[in-house]
């Protein structure tokens, strides 16, 4: 069918539906169209091991410790995490990976395999969720010729007109969030501006920050705040490791920026994933030079590990992300900025 639908029912069906581009069955994943952080080198992976060990320290070590990984693709940061642990951290640890799609074959039968988050308040540790947000489908909304903002209708051949215009919540949202489009609130927007409406993403960060009893959750993604919100808005699509026009057809990932301010409870940390990652440790420094007389390859396998930490930690890349974090208890807080 090719009905109009907004861009939130559409993208869900089309990322999560049964032929969706997440949940397909045989489907390469996520890594088969495009890098994220955890992809690029095992850097990440082991920066999330020694947050881990923060939490672990900063809650007593608790005789289960959870790590939950939230839009966990093939476990593939899971996987490096267990990986990069020591025996007494591993043998204590619960890890969870929550992702729509089926368990891939191959996995750690440690790793417990979710298709929806676990009850609120019964774990203690670390939940992560990297670029996961992103892909949580969101209403899309336009200024139409008099500049009043109205819903993005859509098909699933990528086809897309004005609907009715913005009220109720979704208004008051852009109206604290996005005030560029807020309905009635000051000169009309000049048309063609564009947001994306994120109380959903709102709703399902807060959904799991309360799965923790104790600990700290975090998420890093694309980021924009409510002083520098982009005028066209973010949407866009991936498929084979190339940006392509957004279809929600079920071919091509569904992706915007996140408005992380909105996400944020009142305790929570911002930082760029460029700071996130020095505080544990990831240094994009080249080797000393002499290192290349002494050991050559030493050196170069110290080359290849620091350009992989540069490019996790670039400011106009991926060091560029958001991070978010939200202390659940006083025990988590701080544990990358004290």
């Amino acid at each position: 069918m090719n009905e109009w639908r907004g861009w939130r029912d559409a993208a869900e069906d089309a990322l999560y539906g049964p032929d969706g581009f997440y949940t397909r069955p045989g489907g390469p994943g996520p890594a088969g169209h495009f890098r994220t952080s955890v992809h690029v080198s095992a850097h990440y992976a082991t920066a999330v091991a020694t947050l881990l060990r923060r939490v672990d320290t900063a809650l007593g070590h608790p005789a289960e410790l959870a790590l939950i990984d939230v839009g966990a693709g093939r476990g593939e940061l899971l996987t490096g995490v267990l990986g990069a642990l020591p025996a007494a951290v591993r043998t204590r640890l619960r890890p969870y990976a929550v992702e729509r799609a089926a368990r891939p074959p191959g996995l750690d039968p440690l790793i417990a395999w979710r298709a929806e988050l676990p009850a609120p308040g019964s774990l203690t540790g670390l939940l992560f969720a990297n670029e996961w947000l992103d892909n949580v489908p969101v209403e899309v909304v336009e200024a139409d010729a008099d500049g009043v903002p109205r819903r993005v209708l859509v098909r699933a051949d990528g086809t897309e007109r004005l609907g009715g215009p913005v009220d109720g919540a979704d208004a008051a949202w852009l109206a604290r969030w996005w005030p560029v489009l807020a309905p009635g609130a000051g000169p009309r927007p000049s048309p063609g501006l564009r947001a994306e409406v994120g109380r959903p993403r709102d709703a399902a960060w807060a959904r799991a920050v309360r799965t923790l009893r104790a600990g700290l959750a975090v998420t890093a993604d694309y980021a924009h705040d409510r002083a520098d919100r982009p005028p066209f808005g973010t949407l866009t699509g991936f498929r084979d490791g190339r940006e392509v026009r957004p279809v929600p057809d079920g071919g091509c990932d569904l992706t915007a920026h996140v408005a992380l301010d909105a996400c944020a409870g009142p305790a929570a940390e911002r930082l760029t994933q460029r700071q996130a990652l020095h505080a544990l440790g990831v240094d994009g420094r080249r080797p000393p030079l002499a290192l290349a007389t002494t050991d050559p390859i030493g050196y170069v396998r110290a080359l290849g590990a620091a350009g992989a930490a540069a490019e996790l930690t670039d400011p106009a890349g991926l060091g560029g992300f958001g991070w978010l974090l939200e202390p659940v208890g006083a025990a988590c807080t701080g544990l990358l900025t004290a």
